[in-house]
């Protein structure tokens, strides 16, 4: 008895047949849609903003090498009033901790914490404890013989002092470009030195982008998310050598907030080799 024939090749009602290819043709076609498909993956392009280029395709992990405008919206908590942040934050932070907001030195209080919030210059996430997170714009300043700008310590309106031992660093505003923040923090540092007409020239390809998780300074007890974007720059019209130091308006001074707020009254500044041990430290806290 012999075998019955296999079926036949369907056929459409025009003249196109539908035939299953061999599987060699399959598995030579598959290889070459993969070394095909992954191509674009491999090549980088440039992205050019204005005073900076660099590459559009981040790197994954801590520095990610692209600018782009923060937005805080997401993981915004909205007070009404210092007060009901205070009651917001009393069951969720040690008290021992909350209590020294204002009167340890070089802490900030419930007020300041409110004008960042209110501001948009940071934002809480609801946990036990909660995390603030912050936008930070940091400036490394270069000077003459190639030297850096570093801000050795603070004066603060209550009279106590607060070691910054850092680059010119400043907290962004929601959806304010990097950019933006470097001529903001320039102007407002240290403004007081130079003349009206500011000239701050970034470096390109100088910007960096990583992620510090720490405890707060300012906020006993209340976790820090930093996530921070630091520039090169040259900046005219500073002093080239020695230490001098700046002073700062009043900041938030349009909220009736301000008046219980800590504010930096001055800021005290040094040049410092790049090599030197002492700034290789700062990069490592920075």
């Amino acid at each position: 008895m012999s075998p019955e024939p296999g079926p036949k090749p369907i056929q459409s009602s025009g003249s196109i047949k539908i035939i299953n290819p061999p599987a060699s043709i399959l598995a030579a076609f598959s290889v070459l849609c993969l070394f095909t498909c992954s191509k674009p993956y491999n090549t980088t392009s440039t992205l050019k903003i204005p005073f900076l280029t660099f590459p559009s395709n981040p790197r994954r992990f801590l520095k990610i090498p692209i600018m782009s405008r923060t937005n805080h919206q997401l993981h915004h908590h909205s007070f009404a009033t210092p007060q009901s942040l205070s009651d917001w934050l009393k069951p969720r932070l040690p008290s021992d901790s909350f209590a020294s907001w204002g009167v340890k030195p070089g802490t900030k209080n419930v007020h300041n914490l409110w004008l960042e919030l209110s501001d948009g210059e940071t934002c809480l996430a609801d946990a036990i404890p909660p995390v603030r997170t912050v936008n930070v714009v940091t400036v490394r300043i270069i000077g003459k013989d190639n030297q850096i700008l570093v801000e050795s310590h603070q004066e603060l309106s209550d009279g106590s002092v607060r070691n910054r031992c850092r680059p010119l660093a400043e907290k962004m505003k929601s959806n304010e470009t990097p950019e933006e923040a470097v001529i903001r923090a320039v102007k407002e540092e240290l403004g007081s030195i130079l003349n009206d007409s500011i000239t701050v020239r970034i470096v390109p390809g100088s910007y960096s982008k990583k992620l510090d998780e720490r405890n707060s300074l300012s906020y006993p007890g209340l976790p820090a998310r930093y996530v921070l974007h630091s520039v090169d720059a040259f900046v005219d019209g500073l002093p080239e050598e020695g230490e001098f130091f700046t002073e700062e308006a009043e900041e938030y001074a349009d909220s009736s907030a301000a008046d219980k707020a800590l504010f930096v009254k001055r800021h005290y500044w040094k040049w410092m080799e790049q090599q030197s041990e002492w700034y290789i430290v700062l990069q490592r806290l920075d």
